[in-house]
């Protein structure tokens, strides 16, 4: 199976996963789930479902239940996407080439719709389905939650907010990009580990594969916005330039950026030498990583 027909079909498992996790219930809370739904299915890359269920492969893990921690990746992921796009955070009116959550239905709407996914995410790692170890299930729960919260994603949109307009080095950009971006990719790479009761050697390389591939991610972003267009990235695109906000891009210039952005995606796949071809997948993502276009 290629890459892309392993991404594929990964992102129908997991499609599914969602669906049969955030059914609609009766009554008028109704619509917050509505709003859920919205914001998560049918869309994106399932970049960082892919590495759960990749990562967890390695271990021989059933997939029905890495499908379900890569389903509580997306949901958080897509909570994070909701509130970025509130007109108090990026003021973004598209997401994924459709309108985003908070213009499909309100403001409002869209807060809660967020809400319910962060704390969904973490309901369904707890869930005895995810995983018969409740050891594993309580080790999912707090890495999800130092990678997503205050000292994690949470804080590195913090740094970004409050570092509009202002002058940043080259290791100040990239911890702000390694907490907002990185670390959720990070997990999703160790959340594999975690699911297989991987040794601490291989959870190691996973965690290094995942930094990595999150650092790359995250420079391929800020290229996206300046070379990319609105039809191909699915939102806007110059903000970043226009917001003044400080990328390595903005640091270091295009081409240099590229090469810094291919470098690591090349270290990426070195971490995973160990696990020799079953690994394949993973080491294709890390190249797809800073060649996609979206």
């Amino acid at each position: 199976m290629s890459l892309k027909e392993a991404l594929a079909a990964t992102a129908y498992e997991v499609e599914k996963a969602l669906d049969d996790l955030l059914p609609v219930p009766e009554g008028a809370e109704a619509r917050v789930v509505e709003a859920m739904r919205y914001a998560v299915l049918g869309g994106g890359k399932r970049m960082r479902a892919f590495m759960v269920m990749e990562a967890a492969t390695l271990f021989g893990v059933d997939r029905r239940c890495s499908a379900r921690v890569a389903a509580s990746v997306e949901m958080l992921h897509a909570y994070s996407l909701v509130h970025d796009d509130l007109p108090a955070m990026d003021d973004d009116d598209m997401r994924r080439g459709k309108p985003s959550c908070h213009k499909a239905f309100d403001e409002a709407t869209a807060i809660l719709a967020g809400d319910a996914l962060l704390t969904r995410a973490f309901e369904v790692l707890g869930e005895p389905d995810t995983h018969s170890n409740p050891e594993a299930r309580c080790e999912l729960v707090i890495a999800l939650g130092k990678a997503s919260g205050a000292h994690g994603m949470v804080g590195g949109q913090m740094i970004d907010i409050a570092s509009e307009g202002k002058q940043l080095t080259a290791d100040e950009i990239g911890r702000l990009q390694a907490l907002k971006t990185g670390r959720l990719i990070q997990y999703s790479a160790e959340a594999g580990a975690i699911l297989g009761r991987a040794n601490s050697m291989q959870r190691h390389m996973l965690v290094s594969y995942g930094r990595d591939v999150g650092a790359a991610f995250q420079i391929a972003d800020d290229i996206l916005d300046v070379e990319g267009t609105a039809e191909e990235v699915g939102k806007a695109t110059g903000k970043d330039a226009a917001a003044g906000k400080a990328t390595l891009v903005s640091i270091l210039g295009l081409e240099r950026a590229k090469m810094q952005a291919d470098m690591l995606a090349k270290q990426a796949a070195e971490h995973l030498d160990s696990f020799g071809e079953k690994a394949a997948n993973l080491r294709e993502l890390a190249a797809l990583v800073v060649a996609r276009k979206n």
